[in-house]
């Protein structure tokens, strides 16, 4: 294993006409990425041996994601009836789900909460059980949205009962992969929920959410309305991700297999939810033998910039934002004076030359500044750290598809028991 990380210093220019228009179907968008390089090389084996060689759902939903994500705008579009129905008469929304769900509601509450000028929080499915009158509003009518995989987790289904009991008020939105889950299926003789399904290839059969993770992102954007922009940003997006794919996967792949020891993750505002939900993926596909840790820029100095040694990899996830960008760049460039934390993986959209000087710095430019909003780069933020946790799983002799091989964790969490608070006293 490589002690050093060299990849290119910044990427080759986009041929924006090479992705101007994907493919329309999943099989034959991963067709167009076989070939020569790491990716193309993989998904180039037929799929028994990738079974046998335990990636090829992993891999495959990893690099489906810029298809999918056109057919979920698509999809989401139609759903403006529905949404406002929701909304009607509301003066709150609260986004739950439990592991990467509320990763995703943390990348989407604060971009639905500016286009909706009401109140919008993201909140763990778990508090919600165990200290609702600390994080649900105090009075009146409010919109749970619950964002699930599966929708089967026993959080999912304990919240929505323990909330049509005590909080008649509450109404209730289902955004899942699964139409089968207690979610889509188990409430749709009560008139106070409504579901969204997305489409079956969203339902990851990995371990590890990837597919369902991003379009959870976009269809829960949709909460917020501008449905008329939804697939024209999907499309954007969709094009970042292709070139990311194509180009960039090979110096992905070098980083991910070099002998980093810990990785930190830096994200601001909406995408300090993409930088915790890229540190779980490097987590859980490493089984746990790379050490993670999630953090806001200007949280970095109070305590946790003693995390970074030197064999730690940063992944610096940089602001649209000028202002919010002013206060990153002043990070870094202070970890540069100290002499941290030189290994660098840095994806924005405009992002300024001189980051990708250090010769151990991969630079990830998705375009302009002006293109792409934070809350929109926050699925580009996840597709980098499916990669980066890809390659480092298979680099450690893990198996990407089950990486946890003495099952610590499960594709869906294991049953527990859900106490109502009447029983506890």
């Amino acid at each position: 294993m490589n002690s050093t990380i060299q990849p290119p210093r910044r990427q080759p220019p986009e041929d924006r006409a090479t992705f101007s228009a994907l493919p329309k179907s999943v099989d034959d968008w991963l067709a167009s990425l076989v070939g020569p390089g790491s990716l193309g090389a993989m998904l180039g084996l037929p799929w028994d041996e990738q079974l046998l060689k335990g990636y090829a759902h992993t891999l495959k939903e990893i690099c489906q994601q810029p298809v999918t994500w056109l057919e979920t705008a698509a999809n989401v579009r139609q759903l403006r009836s529905l949404i406002g129905e929701c909304l009607d008469g509301v003066g709150a929304v609260v986004f739950t789900g439990s592991g990467s769900s509320i990763y995703a509601a943390e990348c989407v509450a604060p971009c639905v909460q500016r286009s909706l000028g009401l109140p919008v929080t993201a909140v763990p499915a778990g508090l919600v059980l165990t200290h609702p009158e600390t994080c649900l509003p105090p009075s009146g009518p409010f919109l749970l949205v619950s964002l699930a995989r599966s929708g089967d987790s026993p959080e999912s289904r304990a919240v929505v009962d323990f909330l049509l009991e005590s909080r008649p008020q509450a109404r209730h939105l289902f955004i899942t992969c699964n139409r089968e889950g207690a979610l889509a299926s188990g409430y749709r003789e009560r008139p106070e929920t409504r579901a969204i399904v997305l489409d079956e290839k969203t339902h990851d059969r990995s371990l590890v959410m990837t597919s369902s993770f991003t379009n959870l992102v976009l269809a829960g954007r949709a909460v917020g309305g501008e449905l008329e922009t939804c697939e024209v940003r999907a499309q954007g997006l969709a094009r970042a991700a292709a070139g990311l794919l194509r180009l960039r996967a090979d110096a992905l792949a070098e980083t991910g297999r070099s002998g980093f020891g810990s990785v930190v993750y830096l994200g601001s505002g909406c995408r300090l939810g993409s930088a915790r939900e890229a540190a779980l993926k490097m987590l859980e596909m490493s089984a746990g033998d790379t050490w993670t840790l999630a953090e806001s820029y200007l949280g970095l100095r109070h305590g946790p910039m003693s995390a970074l040694r030197p064999d730690t990899l940063l992944v610096a996830f940089l602001s649209s934002d000028p202002f919010v960008r002013a206060y990153e760049l002043d990070l870094l460039t202070e970890l540069d004076r100290k002499g941290l934390a030189s290994r660098r993986v840095v994806l924005g959209a405009g992002v300024p030359p001189h980051l990708g000087e250090p010769p151990s710095a991969l630079v990830l430019d998705c375009g302009s500044a002006s293109t792409f909003a934070d809350e929109d780069l926050t699925v580009l933020d996840a597709l980098v750290g499916q990669l980066l946790a890809f390659f480092r799983c298979l680099a450690s002799g893990h198996r990407p598809d089950s990486p946890s091989a003495d099952s610590v964790i499960t594709r869906v969490v294991s049953s527990f028991e859900i106490h109502r608070r009447s029983e506890a006293r």
